[in-house]
């Protein structure tokens, strides 16, 4: 099953239960296709205009909630009319007959820098890695893996990198690009007539004349040999050259489901670094600096309140302090406590005080109807082995917590014992209806509770 597709799955197991009219779900909602992600987009076909115009106008907004409490990385849908999507696909081929080998000029922000980035305990190791490379590329940590929950600050940190050498080096060819970016273009080469055609020639000046290559979200390379081979030949190139390589990903290298042995040795070969949530001191810190980046001071007691309520994604904080100073300048208010609180009512992201490894134990055992005694226990019969796994997927996907905890929380079971678990649920999301569906399941049980 695509990603896409996967995420729009996701997405209809909790709008089937917020619709309360089963006719209204059926003809308006079920009847949406998830045909593509295009940037931070997730594109939607329905089978009419008038389908379309409907969606828009009553439940796009609904849509789009639901679509960020599930997914930080896909945060809008685009609804299109069955039809268009194929004229763009036609369209987007006519343009791609050329791929350009010049290194694009404006993928970096210039708002990611090392000056802005607040330094805590969570993510020292990653920030002082980050600037060892940016100092000397290719000599240091090379390559340098990053990895950490979604909104936790990976994209910043690499960016900040390839903003650094181009103030201080300039001539430097640096290109940060997202996975996904990597393989689209990768597959292109391959449809216009190969890796050795012209196009696929291109395909490679492109990246193997780098002097410091960066990829985002590169755990997205699992399940795609031949990507995954282009990638290594591109790795060994480029290192060979004393090149620098950087990746960042939501998991460690060892944790990457379905990723050959000497691509994953590749990427263990320089420094791992890890970031984890910020701890409550940190985070109080995030808010005040890019309060004050839009030159507003906030009392300490209303950063700490938002502190509380938002855990574990960076990304939410910033969107959700840009929330309060909005509605302080609309309403002409000062940002006070009862404010933020106004402005927190309708947020029910799901944040680390908020949900435990025990919501989802509990949920899990509810769901299989199966006792928390035989899930944490020793029995290995399918019945417990299966929600066992699941429960130790959905842990790991809700939830930054290294492995050895996980197991600690199972049941007093090791690493590998864990890594085994979700690498086999990964390995069946996709395949197996019935995991899908109950994962999707048990975690809407756990927003619901």
């Amino acid at each position: 099953m695509n990603e896409f597709k996967k995420i729009w799955l996701d997405v209809l197991g909790i709008l089937e239960r917020e619709i309360s009219s089963t006719i209204t779900y059926d003809v308006w909602i079920k009847t949406l296709e998830a045909v593509d992600i295009v940037g931070e987009k997730l594109i939607l076909c329905a089978p009419s205009e008038s389908n379309k115009l409907k969606v828009n106008r009553e439940f796009k907004t609904l849509i789009v909630s639901v679509l960020k409490s599930l997914n930080a990385l896909i945060t809008d849908v685009e609804i299109i009319v069955s039809g268009e999507y194929e004229k763009q696909e036609e369209l987007i081929e006519e343009k791609s007959e050329e791929l350009p080998a010049k290194v694009e000029a404006n993928v970096i922000n210039p708002k990611y820098t090392f000056d802005n980035f607040v330094v805590g305990k969570c993510n020292q190791l990653a920030y002082a890695a980050a600037r060892a490379v940016a100092e000397q590329p290719g000599n240091l940590y090379n390559p340098l893996f990053i990895y950490g929950g979604v909104g936790l600050g990976k994209t910043h940190i690499m960016q900040s990198i390839g903003n650094a050498l181009r103030k201080q080096q300039p001539s430097l060819k640096v290109l940060y690009i997202p996975s996904e970016k990597f393989v689209n273009e990768y597959v292109m080469s391959v449809r216009k007539g190969g890796i050795s055609s012209d196009f696929g020639k291109q395909f490679r000046e492109k990246y193997r004349n780098l002097d410091v290559l960066m990829i985002d979200d590169i755990q997205f390379v699992s399940k795609k040999p031949e990507t995954q081979n282009e990638l290594f030949h591109t790795f060994n190139d480029l290192t060979q050259a004393g090149k620098q390589i950087i990746f960042a990903s939501d998991r460690a290298p060892s944790e990457i489901p379905d990723l050959e042995d000497r691509l994953r040795s590749r990427f263990e070969w320089g420094l791992i670094a890890d970031i984890q949530p910020p701890d409550m001191e940190t985070r109080i810190a995030i808010l005040q600096k890019k309060a004050l980046a839009q030159k507003t001071v906030i009392t300490n007691d209303v950063l700490t309140y938002m502190a509380q309520r938002l855990a574990t994604n960076i990304r939410e904080m910033e969107s959700m302090l840009n929330k309060v100073i909005l509605l302080a300048k609309l309403y002409n208010k000062p940002i006070t406590v009862e404010l933020a609180q106004e402005t927190f009512k309708d947020y029910s992201e799901p944040t680390e005080e908020a949900i435990g490894a025990e919501d989802v134990i509990d949920c899990t055992c509810k769901y299989f109807d199966v006792s928390k005694e035989d899930l944490l226990g020793k029995k290995r019969d399918k019945k417990i082995v299966e929600p066992r796994q699941i429960c130790i997927y959905v842990i790991s996907e809700m939830m930054p917590l290294p492995l050895t905890t996980i197991g600690e929380l199972m049941g007093g079971r090791d690493h590998t014992t864990v890594l085994h678990a979700k690498n086999k649920v990964a390995s069946l999301i996709g395949k197996d209806e019935r995991f899908d569906k109950a994962i999707t399941d048990i975690k809407n049980m756990i927003y619901k509770k």
